[in-house]
């Protein structure tokens, strides 16, 4: 019996650490944006959240590059992910007047290429983050809650 109930737990738990970690996250990215405000280059809102994620002590990788691979051989593309968290949360940072389904496309393949289940992308160049704010889940809808 114990072990059903670890069996039922673990994954609950789980998902409690990645919505914590997510709320953290976009808290730090708000932070970004609050002091920066709209206008600066994608470059300059990575490493100002990359500062913020450190002293939140959360553990990031910046521009990890992002290997695909197709029959059975891997390719060096070119592709990085802007940041990833934690080694689960993968972050598509940008700086565009508006959101296209092209950049949701990209965080979607990027998610597959590196394994991750979950991921957002952030437009800072906008009024109000919150509007510029989309979370992309991968897998079944029972492993991660919304």
């Amino acid at each position: 019996m114990n072990d059903l109930t670890t069996e039922i737990t673990e994954p609950t738990e789980m998902v409690k650490n990645i919505n914590n970690l997510t709320e953290m996250v976009i808290g730090c990215a708000i932070e970004v944006h609050r002091t920066l405000g709209p206008g600066l280059l994608e470059s300059a809102y990575e490493t100002c959240l990359c500062r913020e994620l450190s002293l939140h002590a959360l553990f990031f990788e910046c521009q990890k590059p992002i290997a695909l691979e197709y029959k059975g051989v891997k390719l060096d593309c070119g592709y990085r992910a802007d940041i990833i968290v934690d080694k689960r949360l993968l972050l598509e940072v940008k700086a565009v007047d508006q959101l296209a389904a092209v950049h949701d496309a990209q965080l979607l393949s990027y998610l597959k290429l590196t394994g991750l289940n979950v991921g957002l992308l952030i437009n800072f160049n906008l009024r109000m983050l919150s509007h510029g704010l989309r979370r992309k889940v991968l897998g079944r809808s029972d492993d991660i809650s919304l």
